[in-house]
């Protein structure tokens, strides 16, 4: 059994939330412009509301159907797929320029909904802020994947000779957005989450061979149904990926899944060594503690080595700068060598 401490707070305070910025010193003055724009459009009066629920203050966007969310229904348009709704955080995410004019050329959420909600039928109801996530899925899936409240002449239908534009003024990545969301005979649970975790994928060191001389890694990262990956690393044993993914954590979550894989161009990639991730300690400890930010950096939890985990050494839970972080040094299991280093980063549900 996996074991882990944890520090109880002095004091427990929920109703004051931080507000926060990453701050980049050394940012382009394009990528600065095309983050302020795309904040100016979230201050804009419509968009300071969630375009599924209302709920306020929304944090979260889909760059290609171009409304702003909330966390709540952000889980949704995850189980959506990216071919429907690709989800970006409007301050952790790094946003490509076409992304961005995306959410411009749309409008925000008043011009985005006044597609999707044009013909909302009697006895269906739009889900407020405190709506339970059955509710919350089954008018998201409706509204974007089976376009039930589309006009008619709008929706998109299977056979391609039958699909129709949309408004001029809507951008590329909307209509392909539509062109995709034809319904889908995948079957999903109504899952509500509890926040996100970012995890900051560091290195690999003395990663196993798997080509001639090398290998060619990539990472993937499993929770529940969510699957995310890093980018391949060609010919490194030792290689530095620095790179940040996202995942939402729901009620019931699990351990993350952790793989390494060997990129092949004509076979199937090989496995290069596994781990789980016990993210208890830390939801545990950050939950315990609630805002973060009214506390000093200090050590709130940890998760301890033991023989039956990855640990190289024990893990600790900590608030660094207001926020829950968690540093992972793990070795590879079922492989001959290999070891990973991760940054854990607990992102609750109000923030």
């Amino acid at each position: 059994m996996n074991k882990f401490t944890i520090t109880l707070p002095l004091f427990h305070h929920r109703g004051f939330i931080v507000k926060c910025q990453l701050l980049h010193s050394a940012l382009v003055p394009e990528f600065c412009t095309g983050k302020r724009r795309l904040k100016d459009l979230l201050l804009q009066r419509d968009n300071r509301k969630c375009a599924d629920c209302s709920a306020p203050e929304p944090k979260w966007a889909s760059a290609n159907i171009g409304v702003f969310i909330c966390l709540k229904c952000c889980g949704v348009h995850r189980s959506l797929g990216t071919h429907i709704s690709k989800v970006l955080s409007v301050t952790l995410d790094e946003w490509s320029d076409d992304e961005i004019e995306a959410m411009i050329e749309v409008g925000g959420n008043a011009s985005a909904n006044s597609i999707y909600e044009a013909y909302i039928p009697e006895g269906v109801s739009k889900p407020g802020p405190d709506a339970g996530p059955e509710e919350r899925a089954k008018f998201i899936r409706s509204k974007y994947e089976l376009q039930d409240f589309l006009k008619p002449s709008l929706r998109i239908m299977s056979d391609t000779s039958k699909k129709h534009s949309l408004q001029p003024n809507l951008s590329n990545k909307v209509m392909d957005s539509f062109r995709s969301s034809g319904p889908s005979k995948k079957s999903a649970g109504m899952v509500e989450f509890i926040g996100m975790l970012k995890v900051k994928v560091i290195k690999g060191t003395n990663l196993a061979v798997r080509d001639m001389l090398s290998s060619d890694p990539y990472i993937v990262l499993r929770l529940g149904s969510q699957k995310v990956q890093t980018a391949v690393v060609t010919s490194n044993l030792n290689p530095i990926w620095n790179e940040e993914l996202m995942l939402s954590v729901p009620h019931n979550y699990g351990s993350i899944k952790l793989q390494v894989y060997d990129h092949d161009m004509f076979s199937a990639d090989d496995i290069m060594g596994e781990a789980e991730i016990d993210i208890q300690p830390m939801i545990t400890s950050a939950t315990a503690f609630g805002d973060a930010g009214m506390f000093e950096d200090m050590q709130i939890g940890k998760w301890l080595k033991s023989h039956d985990n990855a640990l190289i050494e024990d893990s600790t839970v900590n608030i660094v700068d207001g926020k829950v972080k968690q540093e992972l040094w793990l070795r590879l299991q079922n492989v001959e060598s290999g070891e990973i280093e991760l940054e854990l980063e607990w992102i609750p549900l109000e923030q």
